[in-house]
Parts: structure tokens; C-alpha cells; sequence
């Protein structure tokens, strides 16, 4: 097992920590600019020992106390207390430079690593879910590194430093101060560490992930929302997900309440320990000057105590919440990405090859699993139109899928020029297919930004060639501010015949010689179906195209037609070709034909008309 799986088997405070030591250096320096601030806080607590004890030394004649030696402790105190303000100044500094260099890392990690995985993943994994643990976990870790990591050395540091001295005063009045705090500790790490406090955190965080995944869902389909007249609570999925975690925030509060409150309180009561030890101490030497002045010390030191101790609580809550982050963070990290080949390979030319394919989407009940592709075996070549047709669900958006590899087959082979695509590496696979799908997304970003994704090194009169190729062009120059316009903002926004013009701008700036399209006119009205097809003509020429149609009236002139039906070739051929055989396909131009001929009555039942 190589060193990164071994280190993401990890898994809390110790996980963090290894993060967090990718900036090492700088968090050095943050922890030891934060013990020097710590101990510099300790000085005022000595000072205060040192003037009561002149004080109390003098107290039958006041004037007689050495005023000079109380001044100059005053102005140490004061001194100490600024020193410690800049020394922490400086550790927060280094460790919030760590902090947000650690998390730049690790978001650009986590984006390419989300990039290689196979779409599986993205359609089992909901995006509320996935947005979860881009933001608010990886944001959490940046609290962790930036605040509480200095924090934690801070109050662990005081707390020791204080404890050490005080056994070197008075070992029987220190160990009255420890009990407490150890007791404490050991009630706080068996809820927040034990089973049942994982059991509860975990349980809350999955109820967390399913209400940012049903409130993604809500808003996404407000238009559904509002058509049906639903509400949050009519909407079942998003009001369940909601009393969900309702349910384990309170079911984690009832898991914290009784041991917070027990630890609180003991921490509260610090003085409670000391007071009867000191006393009794002092009652065997009523004259022990020197002890009455410890105890004193002790009784001004213990309360100061409880501040970093109480941090500490703060602290260690926080850290199991976090930790279930960076667990959710390396469950991403864990998942497998599509494999790159050791020495990619060139294709020799541009004919796509499917060879005895078979398919079936991630089951995990594989005994109910289907396939969606089975033996399927066909050429496009290289400079021709191959056009997939066939009813819903028969596989024709799979085929159109496995080429660029968003998933790999679970059988025989595809070859692009002779070569397998598993053995061309993804970027020069990318590099050489260019997809235009049904459902188009636009980023919210300028057109012309949107349109340069297809290359990022083109000018922008190449843009501009591209957008006048699709048929955009004059769209784009009438909007407010012309291809600057931003997707979104103002209220601008494309209709869906607009939307895959830019498309196709994009893809025709790619110009890559492997062109998917899938159904690139499915939402087009008859103007913009028109002008779409211009735009693909000029895109296709020259090109392998493969075409999924739904319209098979824009199929007709294409080399080839490969007809499926339940994940196999049931025809193929050309269109007048599979006319004359009087198979699935003829059917389905039959059908095709009668859809265009028909219109609703008065009498609210579908008749045939003349068009």
C-alpha cells in the first residue's frame, strides 16, 4: 500500500494534524510564538504573588513596603501582558498564511480529484452532499488550522506551565488543582471520543447532507414547486430531511448536556478543591507565613486556570465535528479514479470502434442488475455521420458516454483509431471529442467566457467567429452588454434554442475531429431549430460524428443509422435502407410521420390533419 493510502486510513486529531503538516514550518513558528505569548501571560499571575507578598510582609507598617520593587513588578505585568498580545498577533498570522495555503491545496485537490472520478460517482452521490463537504468541511478545517490549532497549544501550555509551578510550590495544593481538570478531561474525551458521541456526530452530519441534498432539490424544481402548488410540507422528502435533523441535533444535545454540565461545573469549582487542602495544610502551621502567601497564590491562580481548561472543552468539541469532516473529505479522496495509462497512446486517425461492448450501471444488488448495452458491435467512420436512434431507454445516451469515458465498459473494447480508449490517457481523449449535450449548462460567467471554455487560448475574434458560425452572434450583441453579459446577472437569462447556439459556439471553437451531439435541437423552437442546424452544419464538416435523434427527420442523410432496442442492435444501415425492411425503424418513421400530422379538436380529442 502506498504512503497516501496508508495516510487516509487516519482518522481524527491525528488526520488533522497530518493536514495541517503540509504547512509545517509555518505552523511551527505558530505554535512557538503561541507558548512564548502563554508564558508572557503567566507574569502578571507572578507579579500579582510577588506585590501581595510585600504587601502582606508589611502589613503591620505599610509605608515600610518596598514601593520601588511593587512598581517595577506592575510595570513588568504590563509589559508581559503587550508582549503577549504581539506574540499572539504573530501566531495568528503564521497560521492563518498556513491556513488558507493548506485549504487552497486542498479545494484544487479535491476539484481535480472530482474531475477524474467516473460519473458513477456523480450520480450516486447527491450535490447538496458533495457541496457539504467542499465548502463547510474544508472551511471548517481552515477554523482549525487558522484559530484553534494556536489556541490549543496556548491552552495547553498555560495550564501546564501554571501546573508545574504550583507543584513546585505546594505539591499536596497542586494536586488538589489537578484532580479536577484530569477528572474533567477524562469525562469530556469519553463523550466526544467514545462510541455512542461518534455514533450521534455521525448520525447528525448524515442528516445535515440530507437536507442540503432534498434543499438543492426544492429549489431546483421550483418551477414543479410552484405548478403543483406545493409547499415544504407537502414536499415530503425536504420536510422529512428537515425533522431528520431536528431530530439528531436534539438527539446530540440530550448525548452532551449532562456530561457539559458536570464538566462546567467542576471546572467552575476549582476553588472548591483548593480551599479545604490549603486549609487544612494551614491548620498544622497557623504561623507558616510562607504557606499562608502560597495558598493565597494558589487561591489567584486556580480561576485563572479554568479559561484555558474551558477552551480546551471548546475546543475538543469542535475537533469531533471536524474530524467527521476530513473523514467525508478522504471518502472522496478514497474513491477510485478512472485509471490513466502508464505510456498513453496516439490514434492513427479518427474511426471510433465498438467491439462486443457490454455495459451495466453501478448496482449494488447485482443480482437485480441490468445491462444497459450488450454485445454491441458497430463502426463510425471517420469523415461520416453515424446516427444512434432507438426508444427510451434502449442505450443510445450510453454508447454516447462511453466514448469520452465517463464510465468504462464492463466488457470488450472501444477504439479510437485502432486504440483503446482506456490506453489514450483522458486529456488527449478530451482533447480530440467535443460534446454537445441535450441539456446544456452555462456557468455563471460572461457568454464569451462560456464560449472560450471550448479553447482558453482563443482571442476574441475567434470567439466571435465561432458565435457567428452557431448562429449567435446577433443574439449576443443585442443583450446588455454583448458577449461581456454575465449568465444569471440582472435577470439575464437564455432560452433553450439561445443556450445550445452557445452550445455549439463552443464546441465549433473546440474543433475537436470526434463530435458527440445528443439531440442538440430537442428544445428548439421551429426559428431556432433552424439556426441550430446551421450551426451543426457548420460544425460537423470534416468530423466523426456520432448523433443521438430523436427527430429522425434529421437523421435522413446519414451514413449510417444503427437502430437499438434493449441495449442491443436490433437494425442498421441507411434510412431508405431500413425503410424497405420493415423493421423497429419503420415503425418508428411511421410514428414519427403521424406525430407531424396531427392537432387537438374543439372536442378536446387528438385528430389528424392536413400539413
Amino acid at each position: 500500500m502506498n504512503n497516501t493510502a496508508a495516510a487516509r486510513k487516519k482518522t481524527g486529531i491525528v488526520r488533522l494534524l497530518e493536514i495541517a503538516g503540509e504547512k509545517r514550518g509555518l505552523l511551527i513558528l505558530s505554535g512557538l510564538l503561541s507558548i512564548i505569548s502563554t508564558m508572557l501571560m503567566f507574569i502578571p499571575f507572578a507579579a500579582t504573588y510577588f506585590i501581595v507578598a510585600e504587601l502582606l510582609t508589611n502589613a503591620a507598617n505599610p509605608v515600610s513596603s518596598n514601593m520601588a520593587a511593587i512598581r517595577q513588578w506592575g510595570v513588568w505585568a504590563l509589559l508581559s501582558l503587550l508582549g503577549s498580545l504581539v506574540f499572539l498577533y504573530g501566531s495568528t498570522m503564521a497560521s492563518h498564511v498556513a491556513a488558507f495555503r493548506i485549504l487552497y491545496g486542498l479545494r484544487i485537490r479535491l476539484a481535480e480529484h472530482l474531475a477524474r472520478l467516473p460519473m458513477g460517482y456523480h450520480t450516486r452521490q447527491s450535490s447538496g452532499a458533495i457541496k457539504k463537504t467542499l465548502e463547510m468541511s474544508v472551511e471548517k478545517i481552515e477554523g482549525f488550522i487558522a484559530h484553534q490549532l494556536p489556541d490549543f497549544v496556548g491552552a495547553v501550555a498555560l495550564p501546564v506551565i501554571m501546573l508545574i509551578a504550583m507543584f513546585i510550590l505546594d505539591w499536596r495544593m497542586a494536586l488538589a488543582c489537578a484532580v479536577p481538570i484530569i477528572g474533567a478531561f477524562w469525562l469530556q474525551s469519553i463523550v466526544f471520543f467514545g462510541a455512542r458521541g461518534k455514533f450521534y456526530t455521525k448520525g447528525y452530519h448524515n442528516a445535515l447532507e440530507q437536507m442540503n441534498a432534498a434543499g438543492v432539490e426544492y429549489v431546483r424544481g421550483m418551477p414543479a414547486v410552484k405548478v403543483f402548488g406545493l409547499t415544504v410540507n407537502t414536499f415530503l422528502r425536504f420536510r422529512n430531511s428537515i425533522t431528520d435533523y431536528r431530530d439528531w441535533a436534539v438527539e446530540i444535545s440530550k448525548v452532551y448536556k449532562r456530561p457539559y454540565t458536570v464538566f462546567l461545573t467542576i471546572l467552575s469549582s476549582i476553588l472548591s478543591f483548593i480551599l479545604p487542602v490549603g486549609i487544612l495544610i494551614l491548620s498544622g502551621q497557623p504561623d507558616n507565613q510562607a504557606l499562608a502567601l502560597t495558598l493565597m497564590l494558589f487561591l489567584v491562580l486556580a480561576p485563572g486556570l479554568s479559561v484555558p481548561v474551558l477552551k480546551l472543552l471548546y475546543l475538543g468539541g469542535n475537533m469531533r465535528i471536524i474530524s467527521e469532516g476530513v473523514e467525508r473529505i478522504d471518502e472522496i479522496f478514497a474513491q477510485k479514479p478512472i485509471a490513466e495509462p502508464l505510456k498513453p497512446q496516439v490514434p492513427k486517425d479518427y474511426t471510433i470502434e465498438f467491439d462486443k461492448v457490454s455495459f451495466s450501471y453501478d448496482n449494488k444488488d447485482a443480482a437485480t442488475r441490468t445491462e444497459a448495452l450488450t454485445g454491441v458491435s458497430f463502426t463510425a467512420k471517420e469523415n461520416e455521420i453515424t446516427a444512434l436512434v432507438g426508444p427510451s431507454g434502449s442505450g443510445k445516451s450510453t454508447i454516447a458516454n462511453l466514448i469520452p469515458r465517463f464510465w468504462d465498459v464492463t466488457s470488450g473494447s472501444i477504439r479510437i483509431g485502432g486504440v483503446d480508449v482506456r490506453e489514450m490517457g483522458t486529456e488527449k481523449l478530451m482533447e480530440i471529442v467535443s460534446f454537445v449535450f441535450q441539456d446544456v449548462h452555462l456557468f455563471y460567467d460572461t457568454i464569451e467566457e462560456n464560449i472560450r471554455m471550448g479553447r482558453a487560448s482563443a482571442a476574441r475574434a475567434q470567439v466571435i467567429e465561432a458565435a457567428r458560425a452557431a448562429g449567435c452572434h446577433e443574439f449576443i450583441e443585442r443583450l446588455p452588454r454583448g458577449y461581456q453579459t454575465k449568465i444569471g446577472e440582472g435577470g439575464t437569462y437564455l432560452s433553450g434554442g439561445e443556450a445550445q447556439r452557445v452550445a455549439i459556439a463552443r464546441a465549433i471553437l473546440k474543433n475537436s475531429p470526434i463530435l458527440v451531439l445528443d439531440e442538440a435541437t430537442a428544445f428548439a423552437d421551429p426559428e431556432n431549430e433552424a439556426k441550430i442546424q446551421e450551426g451543426l452544419s457548420a460544425l460537423i464538416k470534416g468530423k466523426t460524428v456520432i448523433i443521438i435523434a430523436h427527430r429522425l427527420s434529421t437523421i435522413r442523410e446519414a451514413g449510417q443509422i444503427i437502430v437499438l432496442d434493449g441495449g442491443q442492435i436490433a437494425e442498421f444501415g441507411g434510412h431508405n435502407e431500413l425503410i424497405k425492411q420493415n423493421g423497429l425503424y419503420r415503425r418508428m418513421w411511421e410514428a414519427h410521420i403521424d406525430a407531424g400530422a396531427w392537432a387537438l379538436s374543439k372536442d378536446k380529442k387528438a385528430k389528424a390533419v392536413n400539413i
